[in-house]
């Protein structure tokens, strides 16, 4: 049995063809937790592009191959994104178990007519290369869900990692440089600059892209030259539906995990008047028991906002508490800026206007509203008054109102009793403004193909 290669965490390439590769220009982020520069890496310009092509499929192997580099991959992971080890260690766990499930699914060739006089088959014909461009909060899930099935349906693969979060993804990409054969998968860091040179070039077949609605509009618009397949999985304001017969604690850690800088974090609160007072005392409560800390802490839950633009931000969205004479259940507008690290106060606004920036906005950062509500027509309309649409949950004791309240909401995932609730085999994306297409799951891995209807006359 073939030993899984292990490598270093102490440079950083593009890897082109199997290689690592320089470029002439070099840049670093930033460590969230300290503002402390991380490592140098590549700045590649359109020579590169042009240069990443090619194919092949060895997933089981890559997937031991990050399995024999869990313990570096996450403590890179912590330093890059500011997560704590229990958080990063959870990145993990998904990016592994996607790596592991995902080479299970299947396409298979559909027979809607299959006769003595002709047979027709719709079948799947991989793109041929794709590129995942892939933000800086979930750096390794989000784009590993993009990988593994693009090179499951037979294409190549470039992956684009944030700007703010290029470490790992290179690191990846450099263990599947000793799996895969050459141009299978590469991975080419950069600056602002690059996604354009991606979403223009002609020989680029699919751009999967996650991040904000602003920047998937200009993506997809981008794409339209060129008329690439696209997928958007974009910004949400996941509504949660607290029913009068439920207390559930969890609902604050699925509105704070990693700090509210997940676009499935529950961003809009709807608690029942009956149980809202008892509800959100429970809730500040527990809030209060999570631990604020940075990447080295292995009791931390609060974490540091990843990057200084995202900081930047949050302080101007925290400023509409005094603007706008939001009553605060929990925390409030920060104070001044005191020593290293991007960290945000954990905030609860309590029933603010529905057409207040808390509710219509996405922060992306640990401020939640609560609101009150009565009626279940009324609530499932507030819910579906957003733009966005990635996902939505209902709690109760009484699972069948809650499905049928569920059933009601426009958005990509729905949940009964859960929320955030992922897995390999089971497709997610948004609907309306929160994306075009889904990832993961057969849906998704149909994605990365061209339907093709396939005819054979038997007799002519």
């Amino acid at each position: 049995m073939s030993v899984p290669p292990k490598i270093t965490f102490t440079t950083f390439h593009n890897i082109i063809n199997n290689e690592l590769a320089n470029t002439a220009t070099t840049r670093h982020a930033i460590c969230p937790s300290n503002e402390e520069p991380l490592g140098e890496v590549p700045v590649s310009a359109k020579g590169d592009v042009d240069r990443a092509d090619e194919r092949a499929d060895y997933l089981n192997k890559f997937a031991d191959a990050i399995e024999a580099n869990n313990d570096e991959l996450t403590e890179l992971l912590g330093k890059e994104v500011g997560k704590p080890p229990q958080a990063a260690g959870f990145e993990l766990s998904l990016v592994i178990g996607l790596a592991r499930e995902t080479p299970k699914l299947r396409l298979k060739e559909e027979k809607p007519i299959d006769d003595a006089d002709r047979t027709a088959i719709v079948r799947y014909v991989p793109l041929g290369v794709g590129v995942g461009i892939v933000p800086w909060n979930f750096p390794l899930t989000l784009g590993i869900g993009k990988l593994l099935p693009a090179l499951l349906a037979g294409n190549t693969f470039i992956w684009k990692p944030s700007p703010y979060s290029p470490y790992t993804a290179l690191k990846l990409a450099e263990l599947g440089a000793k799996v895969f054969p050459p141009g299978v998968f590469q991975a080419l860091s950069g600056d602002e600059s690059l996604g354009p040179l991606l979403t223009a070039h002609p020989d680029v077949a699919k751009i999967s892209f996650t991040g904000s609605v602003e920047t998937g509009k200009k993506v997809m618009s981008a794409c339209a030259g060129t008329l690439k397949r696209v997928t958007l999985e974009l910004g949400g304001n996941d509504a949660a539906i607290v029913c009068d017969d439920v207390d559930i604690d969890s609902v604050a850690f699925l509105s704070f995990v990693h700090c509210g800088q997940i676009c499935m974090n529950i961003k809009r609160i709807f608690v029942h008047e009956n149980i809202y007072d008892q509800f959100l005392a429970a809730m500040v409560a527990t809030t209060k028991q999570f631990k604020t800390g940075d990447h080295n802490d292995p009791e931390a839950f609060f974490c540091p906002i990843q990057n200084r633009m995202q900081y930047e931000k949050l302080q101007k969205f925290y400023s509409q508490i005094g603007e706008e004479g939001w009553k605060t259940a929990l925390g409030g507008e920060p104070g001044p800026k005191e020593g290293k690290g991007f960290y945000m106060p954990p905030t609860i606004i309590d029933n603010p206007p529905d057409d207040s920036s808390i509710v219509v906005d996405e922060p992306f950062g640990p401020i939640v509203p609560v609101l009150k509500w009565t009626d279940d027509a009324d609530v499932i309309k507030r819910a579906n008054a957003s733009k966005l649409g990635l996902g939505a949950s209902v709690w109760s004791k009484d699972v069948a109102h809650a499905q049928r309240l569920a059933e009601q909401l426009q958005a990509g995932s729905i949940w009964v009793n859960t929320h955030f609730e992922l897995a390999p085999n089971v497709p997610f994306g948004g609907h309306k403004e929160s994306g075009l297409g889904m990832d993961w799951g057969e849906v998704g891995l149909k994605g990365w193909c061209n339907p093709q209807a396939y005819w054979v006359k038997h007799s002519s």
